[in-house]
């Protein structure tokens, strides 16, 4: 009877802590996965999902394929319910199993555009522009530009009306830009363009002054004038490693870099 499936529930969950004192992961793990089957069968179907997310966390320091099986189960279930931001968060936590664990990229992408999906449905707008740029960020790496380009576009265009964002927003167009920049200098410059006038603030920051050196030493092949305009920048804002990458890709396309490995130094 429901009793007796209550009690095993309960005797799982307690072995399940004891072995997560004794850092026994995997057998952690698998006592919240029994858990969480027993409260399926009684129906208790939120308990069942709490008990799905504690497997996934204990088997994250053991077996990341079980873990993300395991969040997968809570997600079905809590979007069954119609908690989308809950699953929205347990996508983002699949997604960083991916990106450190098991590095596949293409796949934390797809579990961070899901998350942004969810989101964006519940009007969290933030929290799915966070999810958004990691997904730009990973496809630029992977010379997916125009996927890039357009979600750096769109979240540029949304915080830039935003008063406590706008900040954020030049670091948006700039990041577009340079991907506009990789595979085509015309276009780099069109889209430069048309940024300055959809936001004013843009033409007087230093990534817009930065943009405009780079495309004048790139239009005249002069990779030293590109190299001392990205010291220049560097001096005063730290150049991060994403910005690095795609500053030297631009550089290689310059003929006569003849510096083999592309130092931006």
């Amino acid at each position: 009877g429901n009793t007796r499936i209550e009690e095993a529930c309960e005797m799982y969950t307690r072995a399940a802590n004891m072995f997560k004192m004794a850092k026994n992961w995997s057998a952690a793990g698998n006592a919240f996965c029994q858990a969480a089957k027993l409260h399926m069968q009684l129906q208790s179907k939120h308990d069942s999902a709490t008990s799905f997310v504690d497997a996934g966390n204990a088997y994250k320091k053991a077996d990341p394929h079980e873990a993300i099986n395991c969040l997968n189960a809570a997600i079905d279930i809590y979007t069954d319910m119609g908690r989308f931001t809950i699953a929205a968060k347990h996508h983002i936590t699949i997604a960083e199993i991916y990106e450190t664990e098991l590095v596949d990229i293409e796949k934390a992408i797809a579990h961070y555009e899901q998350s942004a999906d969810y989101y964006k449905g519940e009007e969290s707008n933030s929290s799915a522009n966070k999810c958004l740029l990691k997904v730009a960020a990973y496809a630029a790496q992977l010379e997916q530009y125009q996927k890039a380009i357009e979600i750096y576009e769109q979240v540029g265009a949304n915080t830039m009306d935003n008063p406590l964002l706008k900040y954020s927003a030049k670091d948006y167009f700039f990041k577009a830009a340079l991907c506009h920049f990789i595979v085509d200098e015309l276009n780099a410059k069109l889209a430069l363009e048309k940024y300055e006038e959809m936001f004013p603030a843009f033409t007087d920051s230093r990534e817009c002054k930065l943009l405009k050196k780079l495309l004048e030493a790139h239009e005249e092949q002069n990779s030293e004038a590109y190299t001392e305009a990205v010291k220049e920048f560097d001096s005063i804002s730290r150049l991060d490693q994403w910005l690095t990458t795609m500053l030297l890709r631009i550089k290689k396309s310059i003929q006569g870099d003849g510096e083999g490995d592309g130092d931006l130094k």
